[in-house]
Formats: structure tokens, sequence, C-alpha cells
């Protein structure tokens, strides 16, 4: 049997010039498919990332508006137990109130744009006592239930006794504040009896106003 040998082509320098130029082309089109691969690599990431931005603050909302529901819920259930047990309390300290209680008693004065709203108000013809109910009560709500008081007091001496809506008053009415909560910061407590307020809690049951502290004299709009 013979066997025919093929004989190799020579090198020549075309020939391994278009070797190279073939190797070259095939590693440029493999660089080109992976930077293609991490390309859509990257969509898909940014794309799940966003998703997933997108959902976390969906929960993150949800997760808000029912703990400010939860927070309303309580302040609604604080509210009624204080106000349904704080006459008695204030009659103890010598304030002649035996009205019912009225809740959300706001105020308006367009003139200036103010207005405002008190949880608990207890009035009598001589007396308005001005409550205003935290779940958790910081110096940051006394010092706005303090400025509260100061408008609408001037609100009602700018409207005038005479007029319908505060025909229960009258010119010699004095105007007393005081702040409640389920919590109670002790900050929250010094800083309103220092500024003449009385300070209800509420803890399971019971309802008391805070013992004030020595030399107390509660403030008088």
């Amino acid at each position: 049997m013979r066997v025919e040998y093929m004989s190799a082509q020579p090198l020549t320098y075309e020939s391994v010039l278009a070797l190279i130029r073939e190797h070259s082309r095939e590693i440029r089109e493999e660089h080109q498919e992976f930077r293609r691969s991490l390309k859509e690599q990257g969509a898909e990431f940014d794309r799940r990332m966003r998703e997933r931005d997108a959902e976390y603050d969906r929960m993150r909302r949800e997760l808000n508006r029912k703990i400010g529901d939860l927070g309303n819920r309580i302040g609604e259930i604080v509210e009624h137990m204080i106000g349904d047990r704080i006459i008695e309390k204030f009659q103890a300290l010598g304030h002649n109130v035996t009205r019912p209680v009225l809740r959300n008693q706001s105020y308006v004065w367009e003139n200036l744009g103010i207005y405002g709203e008190f949880d608990l108000t207890l009035i009598d013809s001589d007396i308005v006592i001005l409550i205003e109910v935290k779940t958790r009560l910081k110096i940051a709500h006394v010092r706005k239930h303090i400025k509260k008081i100061g408008e609408y007091h001037h609100h009602i001496a700018s409207a005038g006794f005479s007029h319908p809506a505060h025909a229960h008053l009258r010119p010699s009415t004095r105007f007393y504040g005081a702040v409640a909560g389920a919590v109670v910061t002790d900050e929250a407590k010094d800083y309103a009896h220092q500024n003449g307020l009385y300070v209800i809690v509420q803890s399971g049951e019971a309802v008391e106003i805070v013992q004030t502290p020595e030399g107390f004299e509660a403030k008088v709009w």
C-alpha cells in the first residue's frame, strides 16, 4: 500500500499576517460579545434594583401609614379615657367645671390665617381649661399648646364675648392650660409646670393630675 503525504505549505509573511489578522478578529468578536453580555446583565441588575427600591418604598409608606393609624387610634383612646374622668380631678383642685367635656373644639381667625383645635375643653361660666392630649407628650407639644392658648384667647377677645359662639363666656372668664399623655417625658412635665400648665397622666384605668411642684402657680390667660 502506498501512502501519499501532503506537503505542508511553506509559511510566508503574507500567510502569517493573515493568521494574525484572523486571530485578532476572533479576539475582537469575543471581547464585543463579552461586553454585550455584561451590558445585558447590568441592565437586568439595574431593573431588578429599581423594582426592589420601588417595592421597598411602597412597603415603607404602607408601614408608616399603619403606624400613623395606630398612633391616631391610641391617641383617640387616651383622649376618651382622660375626657371621661378629668372633670372631678379639676374639681378637686378647686376649679368649678361641671359641664360635659367638649372634644376637638376648633377656632379660626381668617384675617391673620390663624386656626387651631383643642383636643379637650372644660368650660363653665367663669373658667375654661384647654387640654392637649398626646400618646407620648414631649416639650414641643407643650410649646405648641401654649401658643395655641394665647391665640385662642386673643381670638375670643377680638371677636368679643357678645359673639354667639362665646355666649357661654364672660369677660372675666379665666383660661387655663393642661397637657396630657399616656406617656409623659420628665422634660415635658417639668417644662409644662414651669409655664403654669397642669399635667395629666393616664395609666391603665387611672387618670391623675400630676402633683405640682412647690411654688407652682397655674397660668391664667
